[in-house]
């Protein structure tokens, strides 16, 4: 964390707009110093825009995640311009839908540069910065797809689950060498953000997320309590815990489930426009802000995050419970 008095200088991957934009509000109404990281240009300044109107600063850094020298030059010009990195965020991602064998060898190979190497050359220049100074905040934005892969997405399913590994991975070297660098993952239920309406897609209506559905605000909030607090891993809403704690138990079902309903439960009923603009290579025109077009199916809130966040008041609440039906049975004898 940054010293008593000063404003936290945050780094986001992808925080022109969705999840990431909404992370960077959630840190400006601090008052944080933030670094911009993505590649539209109009994007980012309505981004900085906001920021600025929240109590925060911006920094606008256009850069392509997937170019591990941009990233550098990126994380050199916060700290030249912002001071030392204190929490560095791991968002940025890119996605096809599209059944695997209609798949291109460059398009797998762009979803993988972007959503998992992004994060390995994220992490090596917030490293780089944070080892010498023995301090500073990793958060990696994950998903249930980190746990359970669904058809027509697994190229990023594929990202994920690696993003995953290399994570657990590093934090045991971390421990080893008795650093204090914080790593955690947070894991994203589906998100009502632009994403469905710029990622490329083969499908024959339009990408939906797989309901239920929560507003990007809800794992902006996860991010921020995951920044500040000495937890391994972090799952947001019911439907991410019951999707990894279900594939624990019965994987087998899954498969099997995913394969009669995963078609449908990633697609509306309107028809999808082959010929509109995806952002798989380069950035949309325009500013597509932070949500998405679901706001009307879209949850505000998450018990199960409150639940995990709290998890001394549940606890606490649990013993109570227990406490006073041992009393009462007691009393009936």
């Amino acid at each position: 964390m940054s010293s008593p008095g000063k404003p936290e200088v945050v780094v986001i991957t992808g925080a022109s707009a969705g999840l990431g934009r909404a992370i960077a509000h959630e840190f400006a109404q601090r008052g944080a110093h933030i670094g911009l990281l993505a590649r539209g240009e109009a994007s980012l300044q309505g981004a900085a825009r906001e920021i600025e109107e929240a109590g925060g600063k911006a920094l606008i850094l256009p850069t392509d995640v997937a170019d591990p020298d941009q990233v550098e030059a990126a994380a050199l010009a916060v700290e030249e311009q912002l001071g030392p990195i204190d929490i560095w965020i791991n968002n940025a991602m890119t996605s096809v839908f599209s059944p695997f064998k209609e798949m291109t060898a460059q398009e797998f190979k762009r979803v993988t540069e972007v959503t998992y190497l992004g994060v390995v050359y994220g992490t090596q220049a917030a490293l780089r910065r944070m080892l010498p100074r023995d301090r500073g905040v990793i958060v990696q934005v994950g998903s249930a797809l980190a746990y359970r892969g669904i058809p027509l997405q697994s190229a990023y399913c594929g990202s994920k689950h690696a993003i995953k590994g290399f994570t657990e991975s590093l934090r045991a070297e971390l421990i080893h060498d008795k650093s204090q660098v914080h790593l955690t993952m947070v894991q994203m239920p589906a998100l009502n953000t632009p994403q469905f309406g710029w990622v490329k897609s083969r499908l024959p209506h339009k990408a939906q997320p797989v309901p239920p559905i929560f507003q990007p605000e809800v794992g902006a909030r996860a991010v921020y309590w995951a920044a500040h607090n000495k937890r391994r891993e972090l799952f947001v809403g019911g439907s991410t815990t019951i999707v990894i704690q279900g594939n624990k138990l019965a994987a087998g079902f899954g498969d099997w489930y995913l394969s009669k309903t995963g078609y449908k439960g990633q697609q509306t009923t309107e028809p999808e426009n082959p010929q509109r603009p995806n952002n798989l290579f380069a950035p949309v025109k325009g500013d597509p802000g932070t949500h998405g077009t679901f706001d009307k199916q879209a949850k505000p809130k998450s018990l199960q995050l409150w639940a995990a966040t709290h998890r001394g008041l549940v606890y606490l609440g649990a013993a109570a419970v227990a406490g006073l039906s041992t009393l009462l049975i007691r009393r009936g004898k």
